[in-house]
């Protein structure tokens, strides 16, 4: 069985992306500048965000993080990502989720510069995505292709079967996994909380993609023999016996799973350092887009 290291895939495009920011400085040229708003203490947000932060620093990226406290005002926050738009210095744009009750963010996502969409929310370029036009991919769908490609797991005629229909990953990823492309072209089954029968459908997958943020939702019995596996989920389940109290969980059952599948990813060290690959990428592509 093959494991589908995150962290190996994530380090060969950082690589990558580390060797254009030199060539872009070798010419007097700024790099890459990403800029993120943070709302609250989240525990997990404020994770991902400074391990985004982390990541910039490591390739020669830029970057701004902006904070607020929980209770900021919804004007208060457009207002900010419209001076950001309008700061030609800066190439992209992400507000890390979730977000207070209070804040629309179906509005503060439509309120992010299209060019700057980083996240790849934006509608402008969820209808590009549909189409197949070039755009900005969500970033976890997105590092996924990536890990695919790093490991060239073939996926011309294949079956794939997400679980999940988020617009963050699950849509995207069936879009991209049916498209035209390299890394695509396969026959799409999307199942969701309603699908009678899921755990047969699953079954049936030649590549498994869960995303349903449910911990160790998927069993041996949903996992066809020399299936691959793509689990999404990172879910913190209070457990005493950890140091930190808590243990990261994916939504597959790995244990179980890894006896059948012929290529799993980990959590963590899977798909959550590819959706940072992901991010590093758009921001790398928003840059040369607007400065290149």
């Amino acid at each position: 069985m093959l494991v589908l290291d995150g962290k190996i895939a994530a380090a060969s495009v950082k690589e990558l992306l580390k060797k254009e920011t030199t060539d872009l400085a070798a010419k007097g040229k700024p790099s890459p500048h990403l800029a993120a708003i943070l709302i609250g203490n989240n525990g997990a947000s404020e994770t991902y965000v400074a391990s985004k932060v982390k990541n910039c620093e490591e390739i020669g990226f830029r970057s701004t993080l902006i904070r607020f406290p929980d209770d900021i005002a919804e004007q208060e926050l457009l207002q900010t990502v419209d001076s950001l738009n309008k700061n030609k210095d800066i190439d992209g744009i992400l507000v890390q989720l979730p977000l207070p009750k209070h804040i629309s963010e179906q509005k503060l996502i439509e309120a992010i510069d299209p060019t700057k969409d980083v996240d790849g929310f934006h509608p402008s370029s969820v209808g590009k995505l549909v189409q197949g036009l070039p755009t900005f991919i969500p970033a976890t769908p997105y590092g996924i292709i990536l890990l695919l490609e790093h490991y060239d797991i073939p996926t011309k005629g294949k079956h794939a079967v997400v679980i999940g229909r988020s617009n963050i990953v699950g849509r995207p990823m069936s879009i991209l996994l049916s498209s035209n492309m390299a890394k695509g072209n396969c026959t799409v089954t999307i199942c969701h909380s309603h699908t009678p029968n899921l755990s047969e459908i699953a079954a049936t997958a030649d590549i498994l993609v869960a995303a349903l943020g449910k911990p160790e939702f998927v069993t041996a019995d949903m996992v066809k023999p020399g299936a691959v596996v793509i689990d999404v989920g990172i879910t913190r389940v209070n457990d005493d016996t950890a140091k930190k109290g808590f243990r990261i969980k994916g939504d597959v059952n790995y244990a179980e799973a890894a006896t059948k599948a012929g290529a799993i990813t980990p959590v963590p060290g899977g798909v959550g350092l590819m959706t940072i690959a992901g991010l590093l990428k758009n921001t790398m592509q928003a840059y040369l887009n607007n400065r290149g």
